[in-house]
């Protein structure tokens, strides 16, 4: 019987067999003893990870953990709440692989599903917000705050380091604001704008943050933000609105009052909670500060042929260009959320959002009538959905007569509670609610007699709201045809497989990103996430009701560690970027409880990603760069030189491993023992971990600190770009100083720290953590080591097939490339004027999705074929590549002309067959240049895509219906 293993694997015996003949190798254990240099090799599989088990087993044992969690009704509120995520949604998109195994839209012919989905976030975001450029989701709330902090700063231009923060702001932001704001400088000012800033002192200030609602629930008058927004602009800085967009339907938006950025999160668009996430956190700004927004922006361009196309815009100021420099260090985001927070805005429509904010305000309304004829009234006059009641001394016993009705409330202090409706909140949770506070603040009332004043007080109150009379929306929003074309459930099911079927994903084929693992995310590791035992589990849920997560994380954390060889994991950081700055942040915080904080010199090879640079100078560092050599490796010379120049002030080092370069780096150990001599830790990135599982353990040979990719190695689904989980491994030393947070269930009971957050929940991402904890507990130790083997083989493979084509720009020892290979394409384009461009563009035409372009070398193809692919799908990419040199070829001999031949012209769709045909290539050779291709053949949906006319003429939000009059 074939285990999972065997399943996730995408080669048999025979197959290895056939590539091991193809690259020289008796064995897979001779290729990796050669590969892998032996100075690091782990000769047997670690310790401390489980044997395999069977699908059936795994999900049983998912079940009895998720069974010791309980699903109570949670008005915890906090940035956090209980939804309906239709059911439509919930299985045309999370649950549709065309939608989760897709990649980050870097290639836009292939992508305009997704894009046009983003699109329509972008635009829900700016008309919610009332601000002119949204960007295409953050990654949680309290990042997008701290992310709008920095972009205030930047736009301050150097104005002063004091950033004013409303104290109404949630706990959890709070945290992160603090975590960011220390290493660069910032100094934040905890204020009180009740009255606005009339008593502030503004000097130095660049920014000012202010949320609406706020943490207790009070609504600001219009007159009162906006004399918070002007004060602001009148001091030279910017005003920071963190708004709740649900709120923002039938409340001013924050555009109207004066914001400058407006952030938030879009949880309760029909995302489960999910025990914190993933969610889709959201920035918008207003016009002229578009080029300094972080992370992911899509814009409306045109194709070859002149019909409207969407792409990523302003792609110059991000990391990967930008490196130290760049706007921000995050890479990715939360696509998928941030499409089901979408099509809940495109099914309801915003008559039906309006419909569902004005029911969970009018809940609030009755129970604060409730409260208010028993006694206990609301603190605030003007609240939308949130309640903060005083009960001096019992706010715990509060919570637990609550918590016998079998609802959870957020204690604020010993004397305030906080209480929040939401889209699920009945009359029957009012009663109960009522009933509960009401007899644990010492107040008396019959069962008949509360029911009675409940009748009364709500027929009168929903006549009217509990919002400031200047305070109303104003003017219609999501007015776009999308927002109320699609709302029978017939109509929303077309609408998402139509977008879905525009794009290229792994359901249709290989996806050979290098440096990116596009392996097999299997159903049954995905099955669990939609649980309701794991899916409406809020993160600040009392301890025991969430037993069976705590259980499932420290289980994963332990499994992680012994992986790597690691003491420690925290698994908090919900990228891969906030997994670096979290390590970085470690290293620091070592140094300064060593009296050593001077020491801020952060060592980075020049081929490292550029996310590495920018996530030093978020952590306080300043960026070093270390010379490669010919072969692509750390100079180790230069590395000592360096070690030597900033001895007294070297915190890091930061090197990829394998490198960025696709090769095991044969001198690691003597890199490590350098910059260990030289006083400093070592930065081990992760991000090709999938080449070293069951051979080599970072934190054994070297390494201090290291953070992982679970979205990658341990098979969470990039979602088309995002969600991902970056957590964050370290030895023991720098244990104590990995992120905690102020609202960890279980802070107390296992003694963390209660600073240091990077993410708004305690554990990031929760709900998607069960697909890596089965990823692990299906394959086992030998399983995982195995899926190493066949990386590795199929890179090789891939190398020597293609070398005689392409040369293969870094080989090491043995002339061997771990799990990936990197093509050089440079003098094919000298040879025959066809670009790296080309290549991938027609790449499309034979139906696969290219290789990472021009990374970390321009002019190159980075190819990583993953363990999951078989060799069918292999050999095919293979083909396809010989094939296009041969079209090449005839590029250069004249057989075509430069500018008129089927790599200048690709990607062809099918309506460039419709027209004249003028070219020197047939329509066959166009669509079908290899046989077998007619049989369920990919047909992008647009031309090749401009991208510089996008960026010169910007356009963010959806366009009128008009533009696409002339698309067929």
């Amino acid at each position: 019987m074939r285990s999972f293993a065997d399943r996730h694997i995408g080669t048999d015996a025979a197959a290895q067999q056939r590539m091991l003949e193809a690259v020289g190798a008796p064995s897979v254990d001779a290729l990796l003893a050669a590969a892998v240099p032996g100075t690091i090799q782990h000769a047997q599989v670690p310790a401390g990870l489980p044997g395999p088990a069977a699908e059936h087993e795994v999900l049983a044992r998912l079940r009895a953990i998720a069974s010791r969690n309980k699903v109570r009704t949670s008005m915890i509120g906090q940035g956090y709440y209980d939804t309906v995520t239709p059911p439509v949604i919930q299985r045309n998109v999370l649950e549709n692989p065309a939608w989760y195994t897709a990649y980050t839209p870097y290639q836009p012919e292939i992508s305009q599903g997704r894009l046009e989905a983003l699109l329509n976030f972008q635009t829900m975001v700016i008309d919610l917000s009332g601000l002119e450029v949204a960007g295409a989701s953050m990654l949680d709330e309290a990042t997008a705050a701290a992310e709008a902090m920095l972009l205030a700063r930047r736009a301050a231009k150097g104005r002063g380091h004091r950033f004013l923060v409303d104290v109404d702001t949630f706990a959890q932001t709070r945290a992160v604001l603090a975590t960011r704001a220390e290493p660069v400088g910032i100094e934040l000012v905890p204020t009180d704008l009740t009255d606005g800033l009339a008593a502030a002192d503004l000097t130095d200030v660049f920014g000012v943050l202010v949320q609406v609602p706020g943490a207790s629930g009070r609504v600001p008058s219009r007159a009162v933000l906006e004399s918070v927004t002007a004060a602001a602009h009148d001091a030279g800085a910017l005003a920071v609105v963190v708004a709740d967009l649900l709120a923002t339907t039938v409340i001013a938006a924050p555009g109207e009052y004066g914001a400058d950025v407006a952030v938030g999160t879009t949880q309760r668009f029909g995302v489960p909670m999910g025990f914190g996430g993933p969610h889709a956190g959201y920035m918008a700004v207003r016009r002229g500060l578009e080029r300094q927004l972080p992370g992911r922006l899509v814009g409306v361009s045109k194709d070859a042929d002149g019909a409207p196309a969407m792409r990523l815009a302003l792609q110059t100021r991000e990391q990967h260009i930008r490196r130290e420099k760049a706007t921000s260090n995050i890479c990715t985001a939360q696509v998928l959320l941030a499409v089901m927070a979408a099509m809940y805005a495109v099914y309801h429509g915003p008559e039906g959002l309006t419909a569902i904010a004005r029911q969970v305000h009018a809940r609030a309304l009755e129970l604060a009538a409730r409260l208010r004829t028993g006694g206990v009234p609301p603190r605030h006059e003007h609240f939308f959905d949130t309640l903060e009641l005083v009960v001096p001394g019992r706010a715990e016993s509060v919570a637990q007569a609550a918590l016998a009705r079998d609802i959870t409330v957020f204690v604020a202090d010993a004397d305030h509670v906080r209480v929040s409706t939401d889209e699920l909140t009945t009359r029957a949770v009012v009663e109960d609610l009522a009933a509960a506070v009401l007899s644990a603040a010492g107040e008396t009332a019959s069962a008949g007699n509360l029911a009675a004043e409940h009748h009364d007080a709500a027929t009168s109150s929903t006549a009217g709201d509990a919002l400031p009379t200047d305070m109303g929306r104003t003017g219609e929003f999501l007015t776009h045809p999308v927002f109320h074309a699609h709302r029978s459930e017939t109509a929303m099911m077309r609408y998402l497989r139509r977008l879905a079927d525009k794009d290229y994903a792994l359901d249709r084929g290989m996806i050979p990103l290098g440096s990116c693992t596009m392996k097999l995310n299997a159903a049954v590791e995905m099955q669990a996430i939609t649980w309701p035992e794991l899916a409406r589990i809020h993160p600040f849920a009392p301890a025991d009701d969430v037993a069976g997560y705590l259980d499932l994380i420290h289980e994963l954390e332990g499994w992680l560690a012994a992986a790597t060889g690691y003491d420690a994991v925290s698994l908090q950081p919900n990228a891969g970027s906030q997994g670096e700055l979290a390590g970085l942040l470690a290293i620091r915080g070592y140094h300064a409880s060593r009296g050593e904080s001077a020491r801020d010199v952060c060592l980075i090879p020049a081929s490292a990603h550029g996310t590495n640079a920018a996530s030093a100078v978020l952590a306080g560092l300043r960026v070093v760069v270390v010379a490669t050599d010919g072969n692509g490796n750390v100079d180790l010379a230069d590395l000592r030189r360096l070690v030597a120049e900033h001895a007294d002030r070297l915190a890091a080092v930061m090197i990829t491993y394998p490198s960025t370069h696709g090769v095991y780096e044969t001198q690691v150990r003597e890199v490590c023992a350098a910059v260990h001599d030289g006083g400093g830790q070592v930065y081990i990135d992760g991000a090709n971990l999938n080449a070293l599982l069951g051979h080599a353990l970072p934190g054994e040979f070297g390494g201090d600190v290291s953070h992982l990719n679970l979205h990658k190695t341990f098979c969470i689904p990039h979602g088309g770009g995002g969600p991902g989980v970056g957590p964050v491994a370290a030895r023991a030393h720098l244990a104590p100083f990995l992120p905690g947070h102020p609202l960890a269930p279980d802070a107390g009971q296992r003694r963390l720290r209660l600073d240091g957050a990077v993410s708004a929940a305690p554990y990031g991402s929760p709900s998607i953590l069960p697909i890596s904890w089965a990823y692990i507990a299906l394959m086992g130790a030998e399983g995982l080591r195995a899926a190493t083997d066949a990386a590795v083989l199929a890179a090789n493979y891939v190398a020597a097939r293609l070398g005689e084509y392409y040369p293969v720009l870094y080989r090491g020892a043995d002339g061997l490339v771990a799990h990936e290979c990197i093509l050089d394409l440079r003098p094919l384009r000298a040879a025959t004027g066809v670009t790296v461009d080309d290549v991938a563009k027609r790449l499309i035409d034979y139906g696969f999705h290219a290789p990472t372009m021009s990374f970390p070398v321009a002019g190159t193809l980075m190819v990583e074929p993953t363990e999951s692919e078989d060799l069918g799908e292999i050999d095919r990419f293979c083909e396809a590549m010989v094939a296009i040199a041969a079209e090449a070829a005839r590029v250069g001999a004249g057989e075509w002309p430069a500018d008129d031949n089927p790599l200048v012209g690709a990607p062809h769709t099918a309506l460039s067959l419709t027209g004249d045909w003028a070219h020197p290539y047939s329509r066959a050779e166009a669509v079908f240049p290899v046989p077998g291709l007619a049989d369920g053949k990919y047909w992008p949906p647009v031309r090749r895509v401009d991208g510089a006319y996008g960026d010169r003429h910007l356009v963010c939000a959806c366009p009128p219906v008009e533009a696409f009059d002339s698309v067929v």
